[in-house]
């Protein structure tokens, strides 16, 4: 009889021991978790939307188990700082954030919380992390590498209008403020100069400060004899691409952008990693970390695809015959 009741006995323990551990698991499970999203550019746009949806596909629903605080940086450094300080007062769990100003301003505000970049330039040139392969510290993420590939922009350019001797540049200038954004800046320009000279050309770099500064500088590019133009992802150019895409279609200037975002627009070419993409991607290392992962240890991801986009609709309103063989070449051709 006492065997009898001992076995009831453990069997009732082996009943009640995992109860308290199901408990935790579905208070876990079942956890809002609280991330700051901090941008530079002045509103939301489809990028975030692509980074709701990853984070959705993963399990996290905004509004039951998600909540996002969302703050826009309106193209300033200090202004970002301000703004991941509240994010950090808020006590969210990770900061989202991309491009080199707004990183910079995160990592002002907070060494603790996990800074996450969506896209980055350089973050060992900009001194944001120590390496790509382990970063240390509280941050990590993703890089465009975007100089890198700048030179492969203007041969591609050069292919499709071999009769092009000068390009102009159409880059947003960084205030003096921000050391990480010159260098950022002066790396670009060093590698286009040396690019357009192994090629016979000549570069015209046109920096500007502010969207107002935009019709000038392309305008000043058209007359100093600029046959085409190129044009790299920033906060402010992204921010104001319709304008750009407009002002050169006015001057007839075949443009070169970095990211398909200007394309979709109506911007004749762009070379470049997926920007939607990168979000997506995102998603994936904030997932990580709100599972326990270091951002210190966990290695930052260059893109492993960069994408040709092709508008034949432009090309076309630009009298510019595209070559069946490139049009072969191209990711996505828009109609």
């Amino acid at each position: 009889m006492d065997q009898v009741r001992r076995r009831m006995l453990l069997a009732a323990s082996g009943a009640i021991l995992p109860a308290p551990l199901a408990s935790l698991a579905q208070e876990e499970k079942s956890r809002v978790r609280r991330i700051g999203f901090l941008n530079a550019r002045f509103k939301p746009n489809e990028l975030d939307t692509a980074f709701r949806e990853a984070m959705r596909a993963l399990g996290y629903v905004q509004g039951r188990t998600l909540e996002i605080e969302y703050r826009w940086g309106a193209d300033s450094e200090g202004r970002a700082e301000q703004l991941a300080g509240e994010l950090v007062a808020r006590n969210v769990e990770a900061i989202v954030t991309a491009t080199t100003p707004a990183i910079r301003g995160a990592m002002r505000a907070t060494s603790r919380i996990p800074i996450i970049m969506a896209a980055s330039a350089d973050p060992v040139g900009a001194s944001l992390v120590a390496s790509l392969a382990r970063p240390g510290g509280n941050v990590t993420g993703l890089t465009l590498i975007s100089t890198d590939t700048a030179a492969k922009r203007l041969q591609l350019l050069r292919e499709l209008i071999p009769s092009a001797t000068r390009v102009a540049l159409l880059y947003q200038k960084t205030g003096s403020q921000s050391l990480a954004g010159t260098q950022v800046n002066t790396a670009l320009v060093a590698q286009l100069q040396d690019a357009s000279r192994q090629l016979g050309m000549s570069l015209d770099v046109q920096g500007v400060a502010s969207a107002a500064e935009i019709p000038g500088a392309v305008a000043a590019a058209r007359h100093g004899g600029a046959q085409a133009l190129i044009v790299p992802a920033s906060p402010m150019t992204i921010e104001h691409r319709m304008q750009i895409v407009e002002q050169a279609a006015r001057h007839r200037l075949p443009a070169m952008y970095e990211t398909e975002v200007f394309a979709a627009m109506g911007g004749l070419l762009s070379y470049g990693p997926n920007l939607a993409d990168m979000y997506r991607r995102a998603a994936g290392y904030v997932d990580r970390i709100l599972r326990g992962a270091k951002p210190g240890e966990l290695p930052i991801e260059q893109p492993s695809k960069y994408e040709l986009v092709i508008n034949l609709k432009t090309a076309n309103a630009l009298g510019l015959r595209i070559p069946p063989t490139f049009l072969l070449r191209a990711d996505r051709v828009i109609e």
